[in-house]
């Protein structure tokens, strides 16, 4: 799996984790909840698109699924990293 760490592309992380952020805590109810991840894999792959000037890879597609899925890992680690603190 590290090899992952080569497509991660971090202004897709940034804009994925701050999307995620406003849907988890403005959205009422927790069924969007399941979705997060889907929403975000695909907002990644767009941005990603739009980012190599709407050009189409498979590794292009690759970098914005895997920067898109790992701003909801990296949500749930500073959430619960917040919280282990606060208690």
């Amino acid at each position: 799996m590290d090899f992952l760490n080569d497509y991660i592309v971090l202004v897709v992380v940034g804009i994925c984790l701050c999307v995620g952020y406003i849907i988890k805590n403005v959205v009422p109810g927790n069924g969007i909840n399941r979705f997060i991840p889907l929403i975000l894999g695909a907002l990644g792959v767009l941005i990603n698109i739009w980012l190599s000037d709407w050009s189409i890879t498979p590794t292009i597609v690759l970098g914005g699924l895997v920067s898109g899925l790992s701003s909801t890992g990296m949500y749930e680690a500073m959430h619960n990293f917040i919280n282990k603190d606060a208690q």
